[in-house]
């Protein structure tokens, strides 16, 4: 029985890296779409930029968010069953961004996750097994990043309109090029230190129901015992962003709005200021609202006309219906593997 719980623990080790990876590559649209669309970059080498970026996110940002996903589902030290919630979250989460991936809508890999682990939580014990202020934190913020982002994109490409209002187009667009280079790495350090944590999260709540760790474990890299997570994560998502995800690219980068090197930086910019401190809170939020937000708080302020508003209100949709269908799923798995693995 032992040998099959651990059985069942590595394969669910091995599926969170998964979706670390499936993560990575489908957003990463978000830490290259605007570099990519503007051609301040080829494909190739904005992938592995941001890649590079995600992977070094581990030495700059404190696992607050990870601390957070684990205990947003009440868990029971070495309660076998829990371990089935997790692996049934995580499930859940992965068939969802894969259908949304082939879709090519950028809804939030972090809110399926969560919503997957909260479903599947919840078929296991109840709507009272929820730590509804750790959830409610992360549900605020489905509507609130997206503002931030947009307010702070719109404020600062009025701030970039004033100060470079004498410039030449050419002179402008020669230095944010570089410039960009600058905010896309600011952004993937954000992605990477936020979404990389969520997993992390996750595993942690995975071996305290295993019994290897105990409820006030902290991830930390200079403990091996909990260090390997943080490098295993980060690397997963790191190699995950440099497969890429072209058809997101696209709805990112160019259905949404047409972009110049001036606004891919405002855009970056705004969406790496709300990641840095949704992180320092410890709120797990979605790097796809945020950016997707930025980029269109900047594009109006050419005029409403060069948003594709009907584009924006899809991808709204695709946020709204993420967290339950993503929790629909899960409760189907959890019902399904709890029944098998007995």
């Amino acid at each position: 029985m032992i040998h099959a719980v651990w059985l069942v623990v590595i394969v669910t080790i091995a599926i969170a890296l998964l979706f670390d990876v499936i993560n990575g590559f489908h957003d990463a649209a978000n830490s290259i779409a605007t570099v990519v669309s503007t051609r301040v970059l080829s494909p190739r080498v904005a992938v592995l930029w941001a890649a590079f970026f995600n992977f070094i996110a581990m030495f700059i940002f404190a696992p607050r968010v990870a601390d957070t996903v684990s205990k947003i589902v009440k868990i029971v030290p070495s309660d076998r069953d829990f371990i089935v919630v997790v692996l049934s979250g995580l499930i859940g989460a992965v068939i969802w961004d894969l259908i949304t991936w082939w879709w090519g809508l950028p809804t939030s890999s972090s809110h399926a996750l969560i919503g997957g682990f909260a479903g599947a939580g919840i078929t296991h014990g109840g709507w009272s097994s929820i730590r509804w202020d750790k959830m409610w934190a992360t549900i605020q913020f489905i509507p609130l990043a997206p503002l931030i982002g947009m307010v702070l994109g719109f404020i600062i490409m009025v701030i970039v309109y004033w100060i470079f209002r004498r410039w030449r187009p050419a002179e402008v667009d020669r230095v944010f090029r570089r410039g960009q280079l600058v905010s896309a790495a600011l952004y993937s350090l954000g992605h990477g230190g936020n979404d990389a944590q969520k997993t992390m999260g996750l595993i942690v709540a995975l071996l305290v129901a295993a019994g290897k760790f105990d409820l006030d474990t902290r991830l930390s890299l200079t403990h091996w015992n909990t260090a390997w997570i943080v490098l295993s994560c980060h690397a997963a998502m790191a190699f995950g962003t440099a497969i890429g995800g072209w058809r997101i690219v696209k709805t990112m980068g160019q259905k949404l709005t047409k972009l110049k090197p001036v606004h891919g930086f405002c855009a970056e910019t705004a969406g790496a200021i709300t990641i840095f401190m949704a992180t320092h809170m410890g709120i797990p939020v979605s790097t796809t609202h945020t950016i997707s937000g930025a980029i269109v708080g900047v594009g109006s302020t050419q005029s409403r006309s060069s948003v594709r508003w009907a584009v924006a209100l899809n991808i709204v949709v695709a946020w709204v219906v993420t967290i339950p269908f993503a929790a629909l799923i899960s409760a189907g798995a959890y019902e399904a593997l709890s029944r098998l693995i007995r």
